[in-house]
């Protein structure tokens, strides 16, 4: 993704690879201890968040950049508003100003490259990482507006695979999109379980059918590529598809049930954002 200047720069920011982004609000210094409880925790957490900002903005992650940008606004805004010291008041609203134009200014970028078909954004999952189930990885993609999806990955075939899926289904039903139409395309099953696949594809199609949705199921014997595709322009591109979940350790371990408590396999997520999403 390109570079992009903030307009208006002031004298107090930092410049590096050609862009100009706000200088991080310094840590809190202590106060009485009336306040140590509350206003320093909340401009400790306000200077970590915008400071992370900062740092990601430079990196050129800007969606990544915009929500730390918000989520560091936010918290010195409850600062602002503690707070009975005018002069750091005064100190802190000009800080804030300075955060929201470059928020502003990373929203109309985004949204540009959005436009102009150049969106971009990597995800790379580290071995054994965790916190990666699907709600973080695909939330913030499915707005309200979102009622039809297009599956393609070639192994939803075992049953640990057919169990991803139906993951994947459990949270398009529960919204906030009201999807009423998934394409799955994938593969056969090569083995002695073809069979078992399908009566399990069925059986949930069966099951979103009595939540109003219909599950189109298509096979390809060429099939490669993995990809996901909402009808409100995003996509979503796995390396290893829906299956980047190490096998638990026993159906009683820890992680088992919650996939944000599961360790990863090592693979990378590319987000891109289109103008008109293409049919199967």
């Amino acid at each position: 993704m390109r570079s992009f200047p903030l307009p208006r720069p002031g004298p107090r920011r930092c410049r590096r690879r050609g862009r100009r982004v706000p200088v991080p609000v310094p840590a809190a210094a202590p106060m009485s201890r009336a306040g140590v409880d509350g206003t320093v925790a909340l401009e400790r957490a306000g200077a970590e968040t915008v400071k992370r900002a900062v740092e990601l903005d430079l990196a050129s992650r800007f969606q990544e950049s915009l929500v730390c940008y918000q989520e560091g606004i936010d918290l010195l805004l409850q600062v602002v508003k503690a707070t009975k010291d005018e002069a750091k008041k005064h100190r802190y609203r000009q800080k804030i100003s300075e955060y929201m134009t470059r928020a502003e200014d990373i929203k109309k970028h985004i949204e540009k490259e959005k436009q102009d078909g150049k969106y971009h954004k990597q995800i790379r999952i580290e071995e054994n990482a965790t916190g990666f189930g699907y709600e973080k990885l695909f939330q913030e993609y499915l707005s309200e507006i979102v009622s039809e999806v297009w599956v393609e990955d070639p192994y939803i075939r075992h049953v640990h695979q057919l169990y991803n899926f139906l993951r994947f289904c459990e949270l398009l039903v529960k919204g906030p999109c009201k999807v009423k139409t998934i394409h799955l395309l994938t593969s056969y099953d090569e083995g002695s379980g073809r069979s078992q696949q399908i009566s399990g594809l069925e059986e949930i199609q069966q099951s979103l059918r009595n939540y109003g949705v219909t599950l189109n199921i298509a096979f390809s014997s060429s099939i490669h590529d993995r990809e996901i595709r909402f009808n409100n322009g995003w996509m979503i591109k796995i390396g290893r598809g829906l299956d980047y979940f190490k096998k638990p350790q026993g159906r009683f371990s820890i992680g088992y049930c919650d996939f944000d408590l599961r360790p990863c396999h090592e693979t990378t997520v590319d987000v891109f954002h289109t103008k008109h999403t293409k049919k199967m």
